[in-house]
């Protein structure tokens, strides 16, 4: 806990996450370079990798050209693995053989392998098998040069280069899964995202659509019996599609934004509430259908999505009324609590409406869709017949008060 608050100090984070920002072969050249220079530390001389043990020779050029080899390709340690690992182990075997004094320097092979192991996308078992085989021949080569050590002297090192490689292995692998986890939350998200998108459509259309139809249906019949009136069902429909085209252009403003634009909360008025369900009453009586609406308690602004779920709820019942319905008397009833909105929609008629709740293709649309819609609030919704004749739908959602 202490470690993590030192880390969010504003003075470290930000060199912190400067340092992040960098390319993988500056941090890998800084981390050569590093190595290099503790290799000639004189304390640090005696700590490294050692095999051979065999009579040691006096420092020279060469052998410090042999120390450079096994430090500076870490510099490309990710960009090129197999190459920084063939030159450093090809350097650290020439050390071994010519029998120069331990070097820190031999620290490079375990952090070639591990970085071979994490970062090698291609002929990754071909590698290994590479390695092997060459570690094989290093073992004759000091044995025939006189070595002391004995078989399970190389194995217990070999047992060392191969943790170092499996140590890689293990984070290329979790890094691999943790990969396939965002991009498969990404799909994930991005069909709900569709889905959600596709119910607002279905809903939206729907409903206004079916709406047009019965008011243009209406006015066709008036042109003979009372002309007079024709001026208002033509009306009727060009405020109902200016309803619809509102509710389009605010659908389509979502697909196009991103960023804050897509998060940032929708306009005022754009997005239908709660407070609007009067003129989704008054448009459904304009289309000819007989509807009774009643509020009670005290209304409250509640978030979006609970407002919204609510409203379509109301709207997806009116529109099952005008097409199985149609003429037949509807009432709606919002009650407002403190913990749950109330909504019923009866409707009256001579058979219950046809109600689908096997989910379609895209999660389920219509009352389905808000089913899903609704429990996501966790609330619950249900429709079906209704005693005597005709059909109810009833859903109960969570008040959520609007955060501030």
């Amino acid at each position: 806990m202490a470690r993590h608050a030192i880390w969010s100090l504003p003075l470290l984070r930000a060199p912190l996450d400067r340092w992040r920002e960098r390319d993988a072969l500056v941090k890998d050249g800084v981390l050569a370079l590093a190595l290099t220079l503790l290799a000639f530390v004189p304390p640090l001389s005696p700590i490294g990798a050692q095999i051979g043990d065999l009579p040691q020779r006096p420092t020279d050029a060469l052998s410090v050209g042999l120390v450079l080899a096994q430090t500076v390709p870490l510099a490309v340690r990710r960009r090129w693995p197999a190459a920084c690992l063939a030159v450093i182990a090809g350097a650290f075997t020439v050390h071994q053989t010519l029998g120069f004094a331990t070097t820190f320097a031999s620290m490079g092979l375990y952090l070639a392998l591990y970085s071979a192991g994490a970062h090698q996308v291609r002929f990754r078992h071909g590698l290994v098998v590479v390695a092997s085989a060459g570690y094989a021949v290093l073992a004759v080569v000091l044995h025939r040069l006189g070595s002391p050590n004995s078989l399970p002297d190389y194995l217990a090192f070999s047992l060392a280069l191969a943790t170092a490689w499996l140590v890689g292995s293990t984070v290329r692998m979790r890094r691999t899964e943790e990969t396939k986890r965002r991009r498969l939350a990404v799909v994930v998200a991005t069909a709900a995202e569709r889905a959600r998108i596709a119910r607002e459509l279905h809903d939206v259309v729907t409903h206004h659509v079916t709406a047009m139809v019965v008011q243009a249906d209406a006015a066709q019949f008036l042109l003979t019996s009372a002309p007079e009136r024709v001026g208002e069902g033509l009306t009727a429909v060009s405020d109902t599609g200016r309803r619809a085209l509102t509710e389009l252009r605010y659908l389509l403003g979502v697909l196009e934004a991103t960023g804050e634009a897509a998060s940032a909360d929708p306009p005022q008025g754009r997005t239908p509430a709660l407070g609007r369900v009067g003129d989704l009453v008054e448009e459904t009586r304009r289309s000819g259908q007989p509807v009774e609406f009643c509020e009670q308690g005290e209304r409250r602004t509640l978030g979006v999505d609970v407002e919204l779920a609510a409203y379509r709820v109301v709207q997806e019942a009116l529109t099952n009324a005008l097409k199985h319905a149609a003429g037949k008397p509807t009432r709606v009833l919002l009650r407002h609590g403190d913990e749950h909105i109330g909504i019923v929609v009866t409707t009256e008629g001579t058979a219950a409406a046809p109600v689908a709740w096997k989910p379609g293709p895209t999660g389920g649309r219509g009352l389905a869709g808000l089913r899903a819609r609704v429990r996501m609030l966790d609330g619950e919704l249900e429709a079906g017949p209704w005693p005597g004749g005709g059909f109810e739908v009833r859903a109960t959602i969570p008040s959520k008060p609007l955060q501030e």
